[in-house]
């Protein structure tokens, strides 16, 4: 913890190379040197070899004078417009360790390297995506600070008081801690005292403050189906239950969907808005060369066919290797690891993220 945490650091982002700026950019290597030898776009970072390197803010700062010129709104800032509603994204499952924690944010980040705003809202009480932001909960948020502060039944403060910005350009935070068990112990008093706004609807209200702010809110959820999971639900807009395809997983998984399903129906009829634009099955930890994992992953195709995302993400030592020092594999640079072993984690995350961005622009009408 004391290598992790010292005293004063803050995270930082790393520099992105020419081609993955052009990526994230979606122009070419090409026309981006072009677009530097023009003039156009600010100098950036260069290396003694004459290499070129990105900042998040530098990537942000080019989107937008792209987008000023483009032939079509929207090519470069792909975000929300005028009419569009705010995209709510929640990864749960019934089962600790099927990933939720490591697909939200590698969702949010990749997102927010592409132009979004991004909203990541713990509401895990073990807090581990904003451990991964850089914070520690257990001292930064013991007794306040966290996203229970805006949720509960006494003297809730604004969302806007909690939301902490985060080293990651794009993306800011309502941190997570122990303290959001409290919601769980508090909301069956509340329910006997009838004191509104109900406690499926708080996540929803507290957001509203500050939806103009965001393209984007990402959710963190425990992996329990309590009052704090059932909040964010009727708060989401998009459900994507994160599994690992091995038969245990798959049995519990389909204990939750129908403990899911009868807890649903009971909140929905006492008001709750149980209205997705999409829910998708995300396939976790997946070993290709794995024949019982194969097996399973056709099973579940062949009973949610569609609902099951195309793309999976694979299992990898790259993506535990960064976890060990708190961080992604958009946080960590290529050299630290073998070649191969990065960019085969790298270009599953990406077909991951991207197919979600797609279900985003999609039900915006896009």
């Amino acid at each position: 913890m004391h290598t992790v945490f010292a005293p004063d650091a803050r995270k930082e982002l790393r520099l992105f190379s020419a081609g993955e700026a052009a990526d994230l950019l979606n122009i070419s290597t090409s026309f981006l040197r072009k677009l530097h030898f023009d003039g156009k776009i600010p100098d950036v970072h260069m290396t003694p070899g004459g290499r070129r390197h990105y900042s998040a803010e530098n990537l942000a700062e080019i989107r937008k004078i792209l987008e000023a010129s483009a032939k079509t709104k929207g090519t470069y800032l792909r975000g929300r417009r005028e009419g569009d509603k705010l995209q709510v994204l929640s990864f749960l499952n019934f089962k600790g360790g099927s990933g939720k924690t490591t697909s939200a944010i590698h969702a949010a980040q990749r997102l927010a390297l592409k132009g979004y705003r991004v909203l990541c809202i713990d509401v895990d009480p073990q807090a581990s995506l904003t451990t991964l932001f850089g914070y520690r909960p257990e001292y930064d948020f013991l007794d306040s600070g966290t996203i229970y502060d805006a949720i509960r039944y006494e003297d809730p403060l604004p969302l806007s008081d909690i939301i902490q910005k985060t080293f990651f350009t794009g993306i800011d935070l309502a941190p997570g801690g122990l303290m959001l068990q409290e919601f769980e112990h508090e909301t069956p008093q509340a329910l006997i005292n009838n004191t509104p706004p109900p406690f499926f609807a708080r996540l929803a209200t507290a957001i509203q403050e500050v939806e103009a702010d965001y393209d984007l809110v990402i959710f963190d959820c425990p992996p329990q189906l309590g009052y704090l999971t059932m909040s964010a639900l009727c708060a989401s807009t998009g459900i994507l239950i994160t599994v690992v395809p091995n038969m245990l997983d798959v049995a519990s998984m389909s204990q939750f969907l129908q403990m899911s399903a009868d807890l649903l129906d009971v909140v929905s009829n006492a008001g709750a808005s149980m209205d997705f634009d999409f829910l998708r099955f995300l396939i976790n930890r997946y070993e290709p060369n794995d024949g019982p994992q194969q097996q399973v992953l056709a099973f579940l195709r062949q009973l949610f066919g569609d609902e099951v995302m195309v793309a999976s993400m694979l299992k990898s030592t790259a993506i535990s290797d960064a976890g060990l020092t708190h961080q992604t594999i958009y946080e960590v640079d290529r050299s630290q690891f073998h070649r191969n072993t990065y960019d085969r984690a790298m270009d599953s995350l990406n077909l991951v993220n991207d197919e979600i961005e797609t279900l985003i622009q999609k039900a915006w009408g896009r």
